[in-house]
């Protein structure tokens, strides 16, 4: 069974629909992402899942239980990341996790888990002199010091540097495979697609597309780019005898090929057999980048 259910959702705020009849399910040790822009509906969907808001219509089942009607028994077994949080300034590290650790009768050791999210030299420092990366990781360790089923993680990676942003990522898939299942929210196209094994696209409080970020991809823009420079004069004839191959242009020197299945290699091989070097060879992919365009008419930042 899936752990978490949602079933037509609706959600406005007086004329504003915010939500309007979103479903999907989350299966037990995914990463599952709800992925659009700012202003979607994501952070409402998610906050009806983790029973901080209540639906106008349609059903919401999580490990098969109410999220209001069972708040008591679900926040032993759901922690939650939200977009915006805050802790007193001068609380330490150590003090946060112990504190928040008293809720729950079964706790993680919030001293390993200090150490586990790579802010044990940290345990006494106070918040406010935390880096932005390091408040995620606080954010994230007091998200599971109740070891939690399931993680609700809202655009945990929102004001970071690159890096820090790459290293909060890593930090996700460890948790994934420590066995909690992930409802993760952003709209980050990259992190979707590094992270999730399954993404419902929401664009303007709708669902447009669920599937894997593989999989959406190749759902609306299947094809592959190959770009090179030719060492000698190429017939465009070679490339479009190919059957991977649906198209050749030129841009000065440069050749690209378009093409579909094993492209690639079709087309250095066709360059092998006439003894042509191809330099400045790469090959160019679609990206959920282009696919959220494809399914919603817009980029993701609009």
């Amino acid at each position: 069974m899936p752990v978490i259910e949602v079933t037509n959702l609706h959600k406005r705020y007086g004329e504003l629909v915010a939500v309007d009849d979103v479903s999907f399910t989350v299966e037990a040790g995914e990463i599952f992402g709800i992925l659009g822009p700012n202003g979607a509906g994501k952070t409402t969907t998610v906050e009806c899942v983790a029973g901080l808001r209540v639906p106008d219509s349609g059903g919401v089942s999580v490990l098969g239980l109410g999220p209001r009607r069972d708040a008591t028994q679900l926040r032993e077994r759901v922690g939650v990341q939200l977009q915006e949080s805050q802790l007193p300034d001068q609380m330490r590290v150590g003090e946060a996790l112990e504190l928040y650790a008293s809720f729950y009768r079964d706790p993680a050791d919030p001293a390993e888990l200090i150490d586990k999210l790579g802010l044990g030299d940290k345990r006494k420092t106070a918040y406010k002199k935390l880096s932005g990366g390091q408040k995620q990781r606080l954010s994230i360790a007091l998200a599971l010091v109740g070891k939690p089923e399931i993680a609700i993680l809202d655009e945990l990676t929102t004001g970071l540097d690159p890096q820090a942003r790459r290293d909060t990522w890593a930090l996700i898939e460890q948790v994934r495979d420590s066995g909690v299942t992930i409802l993760l929210v952003t709209h980050f196209m990259e992190e979707a697609e590094r992270l999730c094994d399954r993404v419902a696209v929401i664009d303007r409080g709708q669902v447009a597309a669920l599937d894997s970020p593989a999989g959406l991809v190749s759902r609306v823009a299947p094809e592959q780019r190959v770009r090179f420079r030719p060492s000698a004069p190429v017939d465009d004839q070679l490339f479009t005898d190919l059957p991977e191959v649906t198209g050749v242009h030129r841009t000065g020197r440069q050749v690209v090929v378009t093409g579909t299945g094993d492209v690639l290699h079709a087309v250095t091989s066709v360059l092998a057999r006439n003894q042509i070097v191809a330099a400045d060879l790469r090959l160019e992919q679609s990206t959920l980048d282009d696919a959220f365009v494809e399914l919603t008419g817009h980029r993701p930042a609009e």
